[in-house]
Parts: C-alpha cells; structure tokens; sequence
C-alpha cells in the first residue's frame, strides 16, 4: 500500500468513526428526552458500516432502535397521561459511554495513521531534495 493509500483508508476511518461520535452524542443528549406515552420514544441511533471496494470502510446508513421505550411513573409531569405515566427513550448511558470510548480511540487511530502517512511523505520529500 503507497503512503497516499493509507491516507485515503485512514480517511474512511476517521469519517465513519466521526459519524460514530455524532450518534451516539445524539443519544447522550436525548437520554432524558421525555414523550407523552401516545408517542413514540426517542430513537437510539446506530452507525451501519460497510467495507468499500479496494480498502476503506464507510457508513452505510443509521439504524435506529425500538421507539417503544420505557415508561416511567411521573404523575405530576405536564405530559403524563390519565395514569401517570411518560415514555423516556430506551437508552442505556453506561452502553453509551462505553461505546464513546470506543469511537474516540478508533478516531485518534486513524488520525495517528494519516499523521504518520504524512510525516512519512515529509521525510521522502526532504531526501529528494538533498
């Protein structure tokens, strides 16, 4: 693989691990997203990733999980129904801060593989000119 293409492949990463980030952001902000029971819940979203032809990876789409969520008694909560109950999103916050981890350190992989790429290309460069 030339320097260039390690580039290009730590690139698919670093775009298919941002995106990782930003849904499971998405999720953190909306853990405590409540809902009247007649709707539905909060929507976890999950980063769908595939191999790309020649090298690479990139997002094939979001997923979504189960919009039934959980209900929880609040009866004095202004969107509690005639029983007293709302829906929160079914959102496990130690999953996804797990899962954060995860993202990050995939993340500061690539970045490290497209820093070394670089200073790799510098190096070449400056012996061609001596």
């Amino acid at each position: 693989m030339t320097i260039f293409g390690a580039i290009g492949v730590a690139g698919t990463g670093l775009t298919v691990y941002r995106k990782w980030i930003d849904a499971i952001s998405d999720n953190l902000a909306n853990v405590n997203t409540v809902r009247r029971t007649s709707e539905d819940a909060f929507q976890t979203r999950y980063v769908v990733a595939k191999p790309m032809p020649g090298g690479g990876t990139q997002v094939a789409g979001i997923a979504l999980g189960s919009a039934e969520g959980r209900l929880v008694y609040e009866p004095g909560h202004p969107l509690a129904d005639a029983e007293g109950y709302v829906r929160y999103p079914d959102i496990d916050m130690a999953s996804q801060m797990t899962q954060l981890i995860m993202a990050q350190r995939g993340y500061q992989a690539n970045a490290a593989v497209v820093d070394r790429a670089r200073e790799a290309y510098q190096a070449a460069l400056q012996i061609g000119r001596s």
